[in-house]
């Protein structure tokens, strides 16, 4: 029988065999972030050795076939032969999972490596992966192809100096695309230098005549990556704050410094592995500067004694920070090194902080009478916004009648089914509601642009009528009232025209999104309608151009001729219900952008949506005329 299900159909996947046949499992996904992954996997090994006190230069070139190499000046892999294996001991590193020098042999005391498999599973998806060794005087090399050795390491020749060089070519088979993103790895570079104080990383990219080269290289170290995140901001005093020590063998730094925002930009790391969930360095790191910060403002008189203490909200306000941890054995929850689990790091941060942030307080009153006086101000906005917080929480989201009035709402109850577009305009509103399918589409239509929210305190967001209609809708809260069981709709849809303007206010509802309700995006329930630019018409046949460049590739294909009729939209109004409905609303044939945060560069995400949405108008001219050129339409 075709079906039948017997021994012979249960597989044991031999080696790396088990990486190519699942390779999710091993780098999250066969995407473009998969495919940089490779990248980071190989870097992080170097970078491992420059933790251990042995590497201080690492050399990552994208070549012109788009394969990878990256050459550092650490110890070089080891050569011998492993006992245990039977083979030299670089080749056990490069084609056995779970080997290498991260399990306890005394190779790495820290290590940014979990699992100890990152130089395997960047071999087996690799079409072919060449790997030099400069150790003891000599070179030495060995070719792999799809994770099969192709000769046994061999003596190439001499060499005086010691290191490591990896080149790999991504296999065309695995991976949805081959071709590597300079900027993408650029950002990553960037960070990873800020992390690994006096660490100088090159990034080169051989595709591009003249070649592209960047070099990072901060001896400030997360100091400077502060300055960095704040460098379109205002700083309310000069110093970056600078907490360093060593608490049961953990190595603690932290930098920080406010700024006249209204949000925190806080991002924690262990070993240089983001940490984006947080977890026990981070609650230390906010109990000290709670705890800090109310003792001496009770101490100093800057509080009154019936006054409330600051909350960690308040004193967090415009705040950036840099919490890193290098730690022996880090304990993640779950298999995402998202979260760290080890009770011990939040004791060591939160001594180290309180200890140092406290010494330095005093040292520097000026400093710490301004963070207290903008933590007051917070506290006051605070007290203001909890009525208007209490009623978005406490709506009757099952009851209809609490809806907000401009609402039309779809029948179906099960979020699973339903969706919501935020629409520009009443007149585009009218035309989407009467386009929709009633029974799983509703239709939010927006006056105007909504509050920027990178500019205003929680009390003026919060009464704000259009987000207060949003918060509403949606069903799920805000900030720590935020529960997306409780989200009304699977897909949320921004629909604007597809100008300057309607940018503008996907950029502001996407800001909002961000700072308010992070986990929508993150758990992918926000999209971009795509609305077409033109409609063109001939011999009563239709085509929809949504760029210019397919409107140029439709009119080589019908021909162009008196018989054309072209109209362009300047906006949704202009399209009858019918149009919008099979244009930009039908699920069969509409284009939708799912807007998704990349976790592994959260920092760069916030300085962006700073610099296009902050105060200073300088960085957002460079910001746009820098990237207009990469901006696409994509379906997804």
């Amino acid at each position: 029988m075709a079906n039948e299900y017997g021994a012979e159909q249960i597989q044991i996947l031999e080696g790396l065999e088990a990486v190519r046949k699942r390779p999710g499992m091993y780098i999250g996904s066969t995407s473009e972030r998969g495919l940089h992954h490779l990248v980071y996997e190989i870097v992080d090994n170097s970078v491992d050795e420059a933790l251990a006190g042995f590497c201080t230069m690492i050399d990552v070139t994208i070549n012109e076939d788009n394969s990878i190499t990256v050459i550092d000046n650490g110890r070089g892999i080891p050569v011998g032969i492993h006992e245990k294996a039977g083979i030299p001991a670089v080749e056990v590193v490069f084609t056995i999972l779970h080997a290498g020098g991260k399990f306890g042999g005394g190779g790495y005391k820290v290590s940014g490596g979990l699992h100890g498999v990152g130089a395997s599973v960047v071999n087996a998806l690799s079409e072919w992966l060449e790997v030099e060794i400069s150790r003891d005087g000599k070179l030495y090399r060995q070719r792999y192809e799809r994770g099969q050795a192709m000769y046994k390491l061999k003596e190439v020749g001499i060499s005086k100096h010691t290191g490591t060089k990896v080149t790999f070519k991504p296999d065309a088979e695995i991976f949805d695309t081959t071709v590597f993103n300079f900027d993408t790895l650029k950002v990553r570079l960037r960070e990873t230098a800020f992390l690994t104080k006096a660490l100088k990383i090159n990034l080169n990219d051989k595709r591009e005549d003249p070649v592209k080269e960047r070099t990072f290289h901060y001896e400030g170290g997360i100091k400077e990556f502060v300055e960095y995140i704040n460098r379109h901001k205002d700083p309310l005093y000069e110093k970056v704050i600078y907490c360093e020590g060593k608490k049961d063998d953990i190595l603690v730094e932290v930098a920080l410094q406010h700024n006249d925002s209204f949000n925190e930009s806080t991002y924690s790391f262990v070993n240089n592995i983001n940490t984006p969930e947080g977890g026990m360095h981070l609650t230390g790191f906010r109990s000290a500067i709670t705890k800090v910060f109310n003792d001496y403002a009770r101490n100093n008189k800057l509080l009154k004694e019936k006054e409330d203490n600051l909350s960690g909200d308040d004193l967090r306000e415009g705040l950036t920070a840099i919490i890193s941890i290098k730690i022996e054995d880090p304990q993640f929850e779950g298999q995402t090194k998202q979260k760290l689990g080890n009770s011990e790091a939040r004791s060591a941060v939160e001594s180290i902080v309180t200890e140092q942030l406290t010494y330095f307080l005093e040292q520097n009153p000026a400093i710490a009478k301004i963070i207290i006086n903008k933590a007051a101000l917070a506290q006051r906005a605070r007290i203001a916004a909890r009525k208007a917080r209490d009623v978005a929480r406490k709506s009757n989201l099952a009851d209809n009648m609490s809806l907000p009035g401009k609402l039309a709402d779809c029948s179906d109850k099960n979020p699973e089914n339903c969706e919501i577009y935020i629409v520009e305009g009443d007149s585009a509103g009218g035309s989407a509601k009467t386009a929709r399918s009633r029974a799983t589409q509703a239709i939010l239509p927006l006056r105007g642009k909504i509050l920027n929210v990178e500019k205003a305190r929680i009390d003026k967001i919060l009464v704000n009528e259009e987000i207060k209609a949003m918060i509403t809708a949606f069903g799920t809260g805000i900030h720590d009232n935020f529960d997306i069981s409780k989200l009304r709709y699977g897909k949320i849809i921004i629909m604007t025209d597809a100008d300057v303007d309607g940018a503008h206010i996907a950029t502001l509802l996407l800001t909002f999104f961000y700072r308010f309700m992070p986990e929508l995006i993150r758990q992918g329930h926000v999209y971009l309608a795509q609305p077409p630019l033109f409609k063109l018409e001939k011999n009563r046949k239709v085509w929809y151009a949504y760029s210019d460049d397919e409107l140029d590739k439709i009119l080589k294909e019908v021909g162009r001729d008196s018989n054309n009729k072209i109209q362009r939209y300047k906006g949704l109004g202009e399209m009858d219900p019918e149009q919008l409905w099979e244009t930009t609303m039908d699920p069969e044939r509409r284009i939708l952008l799912r807007v998704s945060i990349d976790e592994e560069n959260e920092s760069e995400i916030d300085l962006t949506f700073n610099t296009l949405m902050g105060d200073k108008v300088e960085p957002r001219r460079e910001f746009i005329e820098a990237n207009a050129k990469f901006v696409k339409n994509l379906d997804i």
